[in-house]
């Protein structure tokens, strides 16, 4: 099945295939969600602590790979959209390559340096054996992480985003059962969250990668094209390592945030981990339209259509803000009782510091709406420098800030959440501002 985002309607062509990627990716949350839900609620807040703490870093270093994998997809994207299949195919065997050896190496690392980057983190001593516990056995879902999104990257190139959401969906739906089983009945603790996770991971990976082989057999690695192209691999490495720091350095900033977080200990590291939950899945819906955006742009780029780009973008914000706006009023009204999905209500100091946390996220949500959009707009056209340059200044403003506000005394955590809304919107002012003096110049296309 593939889908061309060149033609037809553009409001209905994009929300037809961005909603099977806002329904896969609410589904992949559920792989950490059901760990934080279960372990929150079984084994106490001292666990949950552990596990949100892991979540942060682990987004991190899974940020690399789809960092990489997204970068790549916007390479296939525009090759589709010029109709150059010899081109995709070469693109796919120097991004697998490419992308299958950081992985291999990052999984490496992890194991190695596993205590020095606990270490780094400031974890609290009560918190410390069941953390490294959980890590030890996530990080072998690495490479599991690299196959689903590498190939749910290239099928979503190529307008195809319900195939994904379907291997998502069976791992989901096992993730939850194994974690009740290792958890409840086998009682391996957070070992066993980690566990069920593992083996979920690699039945999506493997999955998806299988379906890929038989039900598209043109674009396997056939010996014609796995040739090493200079051209071709810069491209893709231009692609790729620009939107992998740029993933990787917005998770970063949030993992520098995570060692000041758990300096105030273990109630606080509790309310963000499940605060964290909540957010994800609350602005996750225009994350993955901002991502649909960016397959849609990039395909339109390639195929050299640009008033249809140009009216895409006016839709797009219109229904991303639109979508912000609702979400921000509910996780404002309900953020204690959302608070309670994570926690036992017998927590109530963990469920009022959550709640201070998603009534000034929630309050502008519509900032990090238009950063993703920003984000995906720059990374189709070509100019994934500028969605680092975004994401510096939008990390860059919550680090500095959350340690310079933290640090006064009438402030304390509340600074830390400050943070975040404030480099959104300077990130989105820095953003448009180049937008406006770059398009009328004729952008699409031209090289910085």
């Amino acid at each position: 099945m593939r889908g061309d985002l060149t033609k037809g309607p553009i409001t209905k062509t994009m929300l037809a295939f961005a909603l099977p990627m806002i329904l896969g990716n609410l589904l992949q949350q559920t792989y950490n969600v059901a760990d934080t839900l279960i372990v929150g609620r079984f084994l106490g807040p001292d666990a949950l602590a552990a596990v949100g703490s892991s979540y942060t870093l682990m987004s991190f270093l899974t940020s690399i790979l789809l960092g990489l994998c997204m970068g790549s997809g916007a390479a296939f994207s525009i090759a589709f959209g010029e109709k150059n299949e010899e081109k995709l195919k070469n693109s796919m065997y120097v991004s697998f390559m490419l992308i299958g050896a950081v992985a291999i190496v990052l999984n490496v690392a992890v194991f190695i340096f596993l205590e020095p980057i606990m270490d780094l983190l400031q974890v609290p001593t009560e918190v410390y054996p069941m953390m490294r516990e959980y890590l030890w056995i996530i990080f072998f879902g690495i490479l599991a992480t690299f196959l689903y999104n590498y190939f749910a990257s290239f099928l979503r190139s190529l307008g195809n985003s319900v195939v994904p959401l379907a291997f998502l969906a069976v791992s989901a739906v096992l993730n939850i059962f194994l974690d009740l089983v290792f958890v409840l009945s086998v009682n391996m603790g957070v070992g066993g969250a980690a566990l069920a996770t593992v083996i979920s991971q690699y039945i999506s990976g493997i999955g998806i990668a299988l379906y890929t082989y038989i039900k598209m057999p043109q674009f396997w690695f056939r010996k014609k094209y796995c040739s090493w192209s200079k051209k071709i691999a810069k491209e893709i490495a231009q692609f790729s390592f620009l939107t992998s720091l740029q993933q990787s350095v917005m998770n970063f900033g949030i993992l520098m945030v995570q060692g000041l977080i758990n300096s105030f200990g273990p109630v606080v590291m509790a309310a963000f981990a499940a605060g964290v939950k909540i957010d994800s899945f609350a602005y996750m819906p225009v994350q993955d339209f901002g991502n649909a955006f960016s397959v849609f742009v990039a395909q339109n780029h390639g195929a050299k259509k640009e008033e249809r780009i140009r009216l895409g973008i006016r839709r797009a914000v219109v229904i991303a803000i639109a979508f912000c706006i609702v979400i921000s009023v509910a996780v404002f009204v309900f953020a204690s009782p959302l608070m309670t999905i994570f926690v036992s209500q017998a927590e109530t100091e963990v469920i009022r510091i959550g709640a201070q946390y998603l009534r000034v996220e929630g309050t502008f949500y519509f900032g990090i709406g238009c950063l993703f959009l920003l984000y995906g707009f720059y990374r189709a056209v070509e100019k994934p420098g500028m969605s680092v340059v975004l994401t510096v200044i939008s990390l860059g403003t919550r680090v500095v800030l959350a340690y310079m506000l933290s640090s006064i005394e009438a402030i304390g955590v509340m600074g830390i959440w400050w943070s975040v809304p404030i480099g959104w919107v300077l990130a989105d002012l820095t953003g448009w501002m180049y937008y406006k003096l770059r398009y009328k110049k004729k952008m699409i296309g031209m090289k910085i």
